[in-house]
This record gives C-alpha cells, sequence and structure tokens, in this order.
C-alpha cells in the first residue's frame, strides 16, 4: 500500500541541530500533506509541523522559531530542520502522509518513529 520510513535522529547537546528526514513510497497516487508528530515517554503524541501541497505551514507553538519544515516532491520526501534543541524536545519522533491511493478520500499513513534525545 503505503510505506513510510524516517531517519536521522540521535543524540545531541542542548542546543545543537539535527535534521530528519521522511520518504513515502508504494502506490501513491497523490500526497495532500506531510508531517511531523512527536510522543515523549508518557505522555500524548503532539503536532509538530505540517505542510500541504500548496506549501501552507503549521508549527506548535514551542517549536516556531527553531524548526523548519521543507518538502522536496519529487522524491515525496519531508524534513524538519531542528536547530536551538532543548531537553523538552526530547521525543520520538512520527513521520506522517496524508495520501490518496485508489480512494476518493485520502487516509494517514505513519512511519515507524526516530528517536531525538537532547542532553542538557
Amino acid at each position: 500500500q503505503v510505506q513510510v520510513v524516517e531517519s536521522g535522529g540521535g543524540l545531541v547537546q542542548a542546543g545543537g541541530s539535527l535534521k530528519l528526514s521522511c520518504a513515502a513510497s508504494g502506490s501513491i497516487a497523490s500526497i495532500s500533506s506531510m508531517g511531523w508528530y512527536r510522543q515523549a515517554p508518557g505522555k500524548e503524541r503532539q503536532l509538530v509541523a505540517t505542510i500541504t501541497t500548496a506549501g501552507d505551514t503549521n508549527f506548535l507553538d514551542s517549536v516556531k522559531g527553531r524548526f523548519t519544515i521543507s518538502r522536496e516532491y519529487a522524491k515525496n520526501a519531508v524534513y524538519l530542520q531542528m536547530n536551538s534543541l532543548k531537553p523538552e524536545d526530547t521525543a520520538v519522533y512520527y513521520c506522517t502522509v496524508r495520501a490518496y491511493t485508489t480512494t476518493i478520500v485520502p487516509r494517514d499513513y505513519w512511519g515507524q518513529g526516530t528517536q531525538v534525545t537532547v542532553s542538557s
């Protein structure tokens, strides 16, 4: 059907930077939007950033000015550049893709997650 794979997580000191990458493949007719969610231990999953086909973006308030989201349309890829990282950014980050296959209504597909750990 549709596969989503993310990478780029790791360990970084507070104030450092990381870039996450995600690519979608499979029976994709078109992609409506792509984005990133994160989940810390014992906490609910929260939206970090999204980007639509039109280029509209949305960010979690706490990451505005620090994170940037971008797409590479030809590769069905999305990236999350994370700067000025804080310990509270520590979480598993998940890539999500809202895509059409053979359906008239799109559905969401998820990657397996990549760990981001920010030390103080």
